[in-house]
């Protein structure tokens, strides 16, 4: 299994009368968002699946990631992954996938990595920067283990980064 976290890009903040989870995604966060996906075609993603938040920036987020991408599968919102969502219940998603499964996850910061540390079975998973992706996967090794075993951070990566760079 390989898991792409991804944080949404940058947003238009906070303001009367437009609640936190129709904040729309700004002219940076556009750009950020598809860019990020246009990278990541040159770097192993080929998903067999996108989720997002339901929140409006994250869909955004994941709509222009997929465009820059040039995955034509469908988004699915998964409420699990919304800001105040259920991490344990987006671990229990993410499990129930088949082994050879290539999620792209859409969430937001603190739960996007908090899911990643549930996943790396680590406490100090980093926290993500707006548009970046992190990418976990497993080994031949620990497939032996079952579905229960940690994932492997290999790499971070920003869409303004020239590549990836190792998890230290």
């Amino acid at each position: 299994m390989i898991v792409f976290l991804v944080r949404h890009a940058h947003a238009v903040d906070e303001a009367p009368g437009l609640p936190d989870e129709a904040r729309h995604l700004n002219p940076e966060g556009r750009k950020a968002a598809r860019a990020l996906g246009e990278r990541l075609k040159w770097y192993d993603c080929t998903p067999t699946a996108i989720w997002t938040s339901p929140a409006t920036r994250a869909v955004q987020t994941a709509e222009l990631f997929v465009a820059g991408l040039g995955w034509d599968g469908p988004v699915e919102a998964q409420q699990v992954l919304a800001p105040v969502g259920d991490v344990r219940a987006s671990l229990a998603l993410i499990r129930r996938q088949p082994a050879d499964a290539q999620l792209v996850i859409v969430g937001h910061e603190p739960g996007i990595s908090g899911l990643g540390g549930l996943l790396v079975h680590r406490d100090d998973f980093p926290s993500m920067k707006k548009a970046q992706c992190a990418r976990l996967d497993d080994v031949a090794a620990q497939r032996a283990e079952g579905k229960g075993a940690p994932l492997i951070l290999r790499w971070l990566f920003a869409y303004a980064d020239e590549a990836p760079f190792p998890a230290a």
